[in-house]
């Protein structure tokens, strides 16, 4: 039984923002059922693939996306030759749902005058720039929405003004951070609707989304404390912090504090070349000739250590240090075995594989991978046999 049990949920979405979101609320409970054109939804020809061969169920990235959900294959599509009961079936699905997740531009299977004919639906509707942005920006892809967005110019910190702008972590950053948004929303939204029998739509802009997370580097230009610039280390922190090799991969330092320096300076044994610092030189003198002597001590201490046992020891002194986990080194995490993070499911085509769930633990309504994602069209039967019966 799960918080959401009860809550029937409409997907519609095609691309990794929507469907995020939507197993962000079959995790919950929901029923969610993505509604899925002939050939399926474009994340299934997306990889990772199994084995590296792609192929029909074998994307690693569908198969996340949509645990606990239910397919059902409709042509949505305005054709002479469409099938009659398509549109009866979607128009009774949306008649019994408490929302509807979507994510095109155009939403082009839906009634234009949907909110009309269903007052009572929650209609979340994600979209790079969100409603009323001209036409072509909605051609955007995730990598023009970390871009225009802000993120991909200071983010990862500290890389050298020489190169590019990256994009962030992972392909897909800004649809995550876009789907969590979305659910939170149509959260707030099904709770407002349970109280007043009404719903609303949500529009979503996913660059207003990032810009939502620039935090400290937006508030230090709004404070005056920066200038906008073209140098790629202008927004960054200007200490010490950074990544640093290691004996068994990297480790990552951030130190703003005299605590901070004193802790560490004790983590190293108090090395001859630490006197040579204030001790509150992080807060008054943080200097990049300060800032560069540091890393040259520090680097070829770092190099002689193991990140896991290190970082272990310098968080019990106070230090802000931490290793750079692989995806490997995530499965094999105390602290994630601990709190069942990863569970156990069996996929008719990956097989069994752990999959990621969720970061909060619900004391009554635990979140439960109980089904895999689906393949196309597998509820088909039960829906429309739903329908026949209404």
């Amino acid at each position: 039984m799960g918080a959401l049990n009860g809550t029937l949920i409409v997907e519609t979405a095609e691309r990794v923002c929507g469907e995020y979101c939507g197993k962000l609320l079959a995790d919950f409970g929901a029923e969610v059922i993505k509604l899925e054109r002939p050939g399926g939804a474009p994340t299934r020809q997306m990889g990772p693939f199994m084995d590296s061969i792609a192929g029909p169920e074998r994307s690693a990235l569908f198969a996340y996306l949509n645990t606990n959900k239910k397919s059902v294959m409709l042509d949505l599509a305005e054709a002479a030759d469409q099938p009659v009961l398509e549109r009866p079936v979607l128009e009774r699905l949306l008649a019994r749902a408490d929302a509807l997740i979507d994510d095109h531009a155009e939403p082009l299977t839906l009634p234009a005058d949907l909110a009309e004919r269903h007052p009572r639906l929650v209609h979340c509707l994600i979209t790079p720039f969100g409603q009323g942005a001209p036409a072509e920006w909605q051609q955007a892809r995730s990598i023009n929405v970390i871009n225009a967005g802000g993120w991909a110019y200071h983010t990862p910190s500290e890389t050298t003004p020489d190169k590019p702008p990256l994009k962030g972590a992972g392909r897909f950053l800004s649809d995550y951070e876009a789907g969590i948004d979305a659910a939170l929303a149509t959260l707030a939204s099904l709770y407002r609707q349970r109280r007043t029998g009404s719903g609303q739509f949500i529009d979503i802009s996913e660059v207003q989304v990032q810009v939502n997370r620039v935090d400290c580097v937006l508030g230090r230009m709004l404070a005056g404390e920066a200038e906008p610039g073209p140098e790629r280390t202008r927004y960054d922190m200007g200490g010490p912090a950074t990544s640093f090799a290691c004996k068994d991969g990297f480790l990552y330092l951030f130190m703003t504090t005299r605590a901070h320096w004193a802790a560490l300076v004790e983590l190293m044994g108090e090395p001859e070349w630490t006197k040579s610092f204030p001790d509150d030189w992080l807060e008054f003198h943080c200097t990049p000739d300060h800032v560069a002597e540091f890393r040259r001590h520090f680097a070829p201490w770092a190099a002689e250590q193991e990140k896991v046992p290190i970082s272990e020891a310098g968080q019990k002194l106070g230090v802000a240090i931490v290793p750079v986990n692989t995806a490997a080194d995530l499965l094999l995490s105390e602290q994630f075995i601990q709190r069942g993070f990863f569970q156990r499911l069996s996929h008719p085509v990956l097989g069994q594989g752990l999959y990621p769930t969720v970061p909060y633990k619900l004391s009554r309504t635990p979140v439960e991978l109980a089904t895999p994602a689906p393949a196309l069209g597998q509820h088909n039967a039960e829906i429309k046999a739903d329908h026949a019966a209404a």
